[in-house]
């Protein structure tokens, strides 16, 4: 499973939109994911460290993905409420979910490579290094999704992997009834396969009818 990945930007997006913490269990203790090298799901590439002082030779698109984890990282709002699409950011409004991100002074990122869609559509994969829950460094990926309109290049959503081998999960920021309702089915899936994972671990230490035990 990679579903630690998509665990931490499940989580980034809930503290971003403020809509609530999850209390499933640690994604790290159901699979592997959130350490891997490869780039982010459906974009290849290698993901770089940026300096503040280069960030304008970066693609427009990548400069703007720079600018939304910025926020995120330093709990700018004003800064993050920015750099969502117009529809998002109304649709935010309507749903009384504020731009509320928790800064981190140990969180670092790197920035990927730029695919275009279109003449207005893009994606940018990143990548997202914070300590977690034991105080070790954990990387997680995921795919920012962009449109182009007239004050710039602004976030529409986001796509990571939950699972290896299934597709990427789409949180659509310009849809917040669909995005909770996904985000609900992923945490719902998570403690399923966890509860299932831990079911079969407990099976597998049990005697089998008939055996000594030593």
């Amino acid at each position: 499973m990679r579903c630690a990945a998509f665990f931490a930007v499940l989580l980034m997006v809930v503290g971003v939109f403020g809509c609530g913490k999850s209390e499933n269990p640690p994604a790290a203790a159901i699979g592997q994911g959130g350490t891997g090298t490869a780039g982010a799901p459906g974009l290849a590439g290698e993901t770089k460290p940026i300096n503040p002082a280069s960030v304008s030779s970066l693609e427009p698109p990548a400069q703007a993905v720079y600018q939304w984890l910025d926020a995120i990282r330093t709990g700018n709002d004003v800064q993050a409420t920015a750099m969502l699409t117009q529809v998002a950011r109304q649709k935010a409004l309507e749903q009384d979910r504020s731009v509320r991100p928790a800064a981190s002074d140990t969180a670092r990122f790197q920035i990927g490579g730029v695919e275009y869609i279109g003449e207005d559509g893009a994606r940018v994969a990143s990548r997202w290094t914070d300590l977690d829950e034991t105080g070790q460094p954990q990387t997680d990926e995921a795919l920012w999704v962009l449109r182009k309109e007239a004050d710039g290049w602004r976030i529409a959503g986001v796509a990571a992997t939950i699972f290896d081998g299934e597709p990427p999960l789409l949180l659509n920021f310009e849809d917040p009834e669909e995005m909770a309702q996904k985000q609900q089915w992923a945490r719902d899936e998570i403690q399923r396969r966890y509860e299932a994972q831990q079911q079969a671990q407990a099976a597998g230490n049990q005697p089998v009818e008939g055996t000594m035990m030593r």
